[in-house]
């Protein structure tokens, strides 16, 4: 092989080492501290629930994040992390296509007959935003309003409990984004939504004429978990390892970053 070939074979092997590394940015890799005998795992979320999971400059943060990476580390797991979507991120994990999922997901009998689901790691409620002059001072106020949710979620069957099931006022969405879009917009008169995630977007919009309330008497508390297919062979490894975290101090450290107080940790251990 003369000179000019070799020059060509080599041009040709350096294409194909450029093309095989080629990423198109859907999946977004995490962890470097996991073992040889131990795999990669595949972890699927909806970015979509600020501030527990949202992008930043395309990529995907939140304090449930920052928890997921302090819980790998603790398994001593590498994962890869991809934004698929509220109902993809369900199915995935239903039909074994992901091994886990965390993205402020509502631990609860239903979900627990498909699923199974780690020791809780955040309590929540619901509250109701709503455009300023709407006079709702409760929960069971929304009763004769359009109310904007996201489909799947616990959130939608708490208004369906006052309106209905399927009633024709309640306009579900793909994320609590769009729903409070949809507010902004007028299409809807309230919306029905996680406690911390209504207050993030009530103190990040000043201007926005909007008001919220919390009923404890309408909507009860509910318990974040992380999410495996039936018969996970990894969640007591996760489960145990997120034990950890929030004994030896990591857990309140990231709370304490992301919402500027203490934990009730008694409360997950209930």
């Amino acid at each position: 092989m003369n000179k000019w070939m070799l020059k060509g074979f080599a041009i040709f092997l350096l294409a194909i080492l450029v093309a095989c590394g080629t990423d198109d940015g859907s999946d977004q890799a995490e962890g470097t501290n996991g073992s040889d005998d131990k795999p990669t795992l595949s972890v699927v979320t909806e970015a979509g629930f600020m501030p527990f999971t949202y992008l930043d400059k395309g990529e995907v943060v939140g304090f449930d994040i920052d928890l997921l990476a302090a819980v790998m580390e603790e398994a001593g797991y590498d994962y890869k992390l991809k934004n698929v979507g509220w109902d993809a991120m369900l199915l995935s994990v239903e039909e074994g296509d992901a091994d886990l999922a965390i993205a402020g997901i509502t631990m609860n009998e239903d979900r627990k007959q498909t699923y199974d689901f780690s020791s809780p790691y955040f309590e929540s409620t619901h509250k109701v935003i709503f455009r300023e002059g709407e006079g709702i001072t409760s929960g069971k106020d929304i009763k004769n309003l359009k109310v904007g949710v996201q489909a799947g979620t616990t959130g939608a069957e708490a208004v369906e409990k006052i309106l209905g099931k399927n009633h024709e006022n309640i306009s579900k969405y793909d994320s609590n984004t769009l729903a409070l879009m949809s507010l902004q917009s007028g299409d809807v008169d309230a919306v029905v939504t996680d406690n911390v995630v209504a207050d993030e977007y009530v103190a990040n919009n000043p201007e926005a004429n909007i008001e919220m309330i919390e009923d404890p008497d309408t909507f009860e508390s509910e318990f974040y978990g992380i999410m495996f297919p039936k018969g996970s062979e990894i969640q007591e490894d996760i489960n145990k390892a997120l034990q950890t975290v929030i004994d030896n101090g990591t857990y309140a450290k990231i709370y304490q970053e992301w919402f500027g107080v203490e934990p009730d940790i008694e409360a997950l251990n209930q």
